[in-house]
């Protein structure tokens, strides 16, 4: 894809990693729009970044995702790349309690909302680009987190059929799969020791300026690149 003069769709835009993406294609001289839940922490970030658009969606809520896309439709027609960046992860025990309702929200907001983003904005003649946020997980679980990294899996191998169907309309399917990083992704302070997201953002935007496809890093690489045997041996290592 080219990385300037786009205009751009980031769900979940202003924190974590969506915020380290919303910052890099700002500097890549890009528009940017971002939604969230959150009104406030997208009005920081609009405080911070006044070109930076944005739009309060709860994508969870499958009549709010139809009216993010008909605003978009109508006020930014010319929008040529989403980003499926949102997503919630919940570290818990298929014993708990009120597992099967979390599971149903990690579902919800990892699973039913990029695939039905996905549905409706192929109908915009501008798109050009859908990027996917997929996980390191998605190749082997982290059984404190079996349903977010099922959803990761399961979101890998849609985007693998994605970039397969879309060929025909021409629009490019970027995977995007990160390691562990330092966000609070799961919780405050989970990942404390993880890389900075600065760290992922320079590595994935020198794979995209080589034009690939699948960005990965650290972690991440190491398991899009692992055989079965490095696969279970990874897995025993996560969850011992």
């Amino acid at each position: 894809m080219n990385l300037s003069n786009n205009k751009i769709l980031i769900t979940g835009g202003a924190s974590g990693i969506g915020l380290g993406l919303t910052e890099r294609f700002l500097n890549e001289n890009n528009t940017v729009i971002i939604c969230g839940r959150r009104e406030a922490v997208l009005k920081e970030v609009a405080d911070k970044y006044p070109s930076v658009i944005t739009r309060v969606c709860d994508l969870s809520n499958e009549a709010e995702r139809v009216a993010l896309y008909e605003w978009i439709a109508a006020e930014h027609s010319d929008l040529n790349v989403l980003v499926n960046n949102a997503g919630i992860q919940q570290w818990m025990n298929v014993t708990d309690a009120d597992f099967y309702t979390r599971a149903k929200e990690e579902i919800n907001t990892n699973i039913e909302a990029p695939v039905h983003l996905t549905s409706l904005f192929i109908n915009l003649s501008s798109l050009t680009t859908v990027m996917n946020v997929t996980s390191g997980l998605a190749f082997t679980p982290l059984t404190k987190t079996p349903v977010y990294s099922g959803t990761k899996a399961f979101f890998h191998s849609f985007t693998l059929s994605l970039r397969y169907l879309l060929k025909s309309k021409s629009i490019e399917v970027v995977e995007i799969i990160p390691p562990a990083l330092n966000t609070d992704l799961g919780g405050k302070g989970i990942h404390d020791a993880a890389p900075p997201v600065s760290d992922f953002i320079e590595a994935i935007f020198a794979q995209l300026k080589e034009g690939k496809t699948e960005l990965s890093f650290g972690f991440s690489e190491a398991m899009t690149k692992a055989s079965q045997e490095d696969l279970k041996n990874a897995f025993n290592r996560m969850n011992p």
